[in-house]
């Protein structure tokens, strides 16, 4: 369903439209820049999943799991499928 300004301004109180950057399933997503966001997109394509972030020198470094397998994302949007990073389970 789509809404015009009109049909916005007329929405009982409660019911406006929420904008949002982020998706609500996915709150890591939006602690990405969109760097990171297009090269997590491209993982996610292959089937890696978002699974953290960890900080490292002050930036924030996206950490993907395929079959328990990391790749990770830096602040420049380059991806390192091979990562020397041990995650935990």
């Amino acid at each position: 369903m789509r809404f015009s300004m009109d049909d916005y301004e007329k929405l009982p109180p409660g019911q406006e439209r929420r904008h949002s950057n982020c998706p609500s399933s996915n709150l890591l997503w939006c602690k990405l820049n969109d760097a990171q966001k297009s090269a997590v997109t491209a993982l996610h394509g292959y089937g890696y999943e978002l699974t953290f972030i960890r900080i490292v020198e002050h930036e924030n470094l996206a950490i993907l799991l395929l079959d328990g397998n990391p790749a990770t994302v830096d602040v420049d949007g380059e991806i390192d499928t091979s990562p020397e990073i041990i995650v935990r389970h």
